[in-house]
């Protein structure tokens, strides 16, 4: 089996690839089970290795650096989250059939939640509002940016205006155009103050896990994590929440108004340039796509 193509550009990547990867570089792993993760993630394959390891490869091969720097960043933000987060075990070099840098993680437990199907709702969102609190306490001298782009400026979102306007006019027809440009000018004009925490900048589904029971065991995906405004991290509130639990959820954080729009904003912006990539090639996550889009349609402007 082989990684969904999203991408035409994408890497060839399938389970005798890794099977040799692992096979040559870790031989120690080499007799393990191995087996692909339908994660629905748009930028790693992942591949469970025995009961305890993942393989991950990026479909767009990386150096050395790339994984040696989320080696270091995962490891620095470890001691002060309150979930799991993924560690890296051991960096895989490149060769001629993968031209990339590649790494072997240890496996976390859990699944990936589902809106409208959640076992514990109020549950998972203290346990999420305590993963973004405790993300925005860290104070670590290496502070790379989430955004580098959004840097320095009194309006952060203004970067992303253009591409969110055109993927509003891609949708024409399967959404409503109108309102979704409504929302997204308000959230655009929402003022904002400089103000930079640690934020994952990611907190979709599709990188959260949850035990049976319905509560937050691990964050996954930390590549685009670093400094930035504190909006970015509001992304399960429509992504996941029933509308129900987003005033215990925003109040738990302390979120004054500008930043509840900002991070509403970021959200529909996200959903709506995914939805017309994905909505073919990539079910799971062109769905949580058209979740997200529907909530913050739905929420009172």
């Amino acid at each position: 089996m082989s990684p969904r193509k999203n991408h035409a550009d994408q890497a060839d990547i399938d389970t005798p690839l890794v099977r040799e990867l692992v096979a040559a570089q870790f031989p120690q792993w080499a007799a393990l089970p191995l087996e692909p993760v339908d994660s629905g993630g748009l930028c790693n394959a992942i591949y469970r290795l025995g009961s305890d390891l993942s393989v991950r490869l990026s479909l767009w091969p990386a150096g050395t650096d790339v994984v040696q720097r989320e080696q270091a960043k995962l490891a620095a933000l470890a001691p002060f989250l309150p979930m799991a987060i993924p560690t890296v075990e051991a960096i895989g070099s490149p060769t001629d059939a993968f031209p990339g840098t590649w790494s072997v993680h240890r496996w976390l437990a859990g699944t990936h939640p589902s809106p409208g199907a959640l076992v514990d709702p109020r549950g998972l969102a203290t346990d999420l509002a305590a993963f973004v609190d405790a993300f925005r306490r860290i104070d670590l001298p290496d502070r790379p940016p989430a955004y580098p782009g959004e840097r320095r400026t009194r309006a952060p979102m203004v970067s992303m205006d253009s591409s969110t306007r055109k993927a509003i006019d891609e949708l024409d027809g399967l959404i409503d155009t109108r309102a979704a440009s409504a929302s997204w000018e308000e959230s655009l004009a929402a003022p904002y103050d400089g103000r930079e925490v640690w934020v994952h900048s990611d907190l979709t589904p599709s990188n959260l896990l949850v035990s049976a029971e319905g509560r937050l065991t691990a964050v996954l995906d930390f590549e685009t994590c670093g400094v930035g405004d504190p909006a970015c991290d509001l992304f399960p509130v429509w992504y996941l929440l029933p509308a129900n639990l987003r005033d215990e959820f925003r109040a738990a954080l302390d979120v004054d108004d500008a930043t509840w729009l900002r991070g509403r904003g970021r959200v529909l912006s996200q959903a709506l340039i995914v939805l017309p990539h994905y909505k073919d090639a990539n079910p799971a996550t062109a769905n949580y796509a058209r979740h997200a889009i529907r909530e913050v349609l739905a929420a009172p402007r």
